[in-house]
């Protein structure tokens, strides 16, 4: 067994799978990557959000296991400081955390209405008002934060909180929700021309997989 393991389920479809595989990769930790098939219950549940308690992806390390994407990152943090994750402010720290915390765990609306599927392209798609509004909300995240920090990042320096919000970013591009302002444009894609985005995506095109349940056809 490999000292570091990171269980992982689709690459295309799974957003929580993305933001643990990019902390780990933006951590600069080494690991071996372990992919449930898609027909895996636990895969499924945590796809298709009907998890209690999502365990993948899952961070094996040295003989400890980590489950939970937040704890993940902070896990990663405390092992590789040097990297950079969390901002050396206290302030920025605490204001990160609790937008990656909002993300972990809302947005529930825009979760069910924009499943995340790199494979698809939905132009002109049809938002219903309850995921406008969690839209509105990510979007006045990201604004305040490039315009607080400076950018190019969220807190400056790629981090813990881009890769929390990376498949956002994807969702918008899927279904073509535009992007008003051009700071926040320039930050999406910048986001999505990261070499480890590049590298998930390139691996997501390539899985032979379709959930039914995750297609959507309009």
């Amino acid at each position: 067994m490999p000292n570091t393991t990171l269980t992982l389920s689709s690459k295309n479809y799974s957003s929580w799978s993305m933001r643990g595989w990019l902390l780990t990769k933006f951590a600069g930790l080494d690991f071996e990557e372990v992919m449930l098939a898609t027909d895996d219950v636990d895969a499924r549940a945590e796809m298709l959000l009907l998890a209690p308690s999502i365990q993948v992806p899952c961070l094996r390390h040295q003989g400890i296991k980590v489950w939970d994407t937040l704890a993940i990152a902070e896990y990663l943090n405390e092992i590789r400081p040097e990297a950079g994750l969390l901002p050396a402010d206290r302030a920025a720290r605490a204001h990160c955390r609790a937008i990656c915390g909002e993300m972990h765990s809302g947005f529930v609306s825009l979760r069910s209405a924009l499943p995340m599927n790199l494979k698809g392209k939905f132009p002109r798609f049809k938002v219903w008002s309850r995921a406008q509004c969690d839209i509105a909300r990510v979007l006045a995240i990201w604004q305040d934060c490039l315009a607080t920090r400076g950018g190019p990042f969220l807190f400056g320096a790629r981090g813990m909180a881009d890769a929390m919000f990376a498949p956002v970013v994807t969702r918008l591009h899927t279904y073509d929700v535009a992007v008003p302002d051009a700071a926040t444009r320039d930050w999406c894609a910048r986001i999505l021309a990261l070499p480890e985005v590049q590298e998930w995506t390139a691996a997501a095109l390539l899985e032979p997989e379709a959930i039914d349940e995750l297609e959507m056809e309009f």
